[in-house]
């Protein structure tokens, strides 16, 4: 394989397991919805969403922040 499309390809990949976290916590609110584990009487419903969200958004943004700092280096 030529030098560009290991680059593209290993690119593509580490973006791909950036965003995972992100999926995995969109999942984890749709797992919750879907088994009826929680229901719109939920106390704190709104909140617990925000914090799941927030932490997957979070978890992809150092995964990503780490790929770029170690291909500075």
């Amino acid at each position: 394989m030529s030098r560009f499309l290991k680059s593209h390809a290993r690119y593509a990949v580490e973006v791909a397991v950036a965003f995972m976290p992100w999926l995995i916590s969109m999942y984890v609110l749709y797992w919750l919805e879907y088994g009826e584990i929680w229901t719109v009487e939920t106390p704190h419903r709104d909140k617990i969403a925000v914090v799941i969200l927030a932490a997957g958004m979070a978890l992809s943004f150092l995964v990503q922040s780490y790929f770029i700092k170690r291909k500075q280096q």
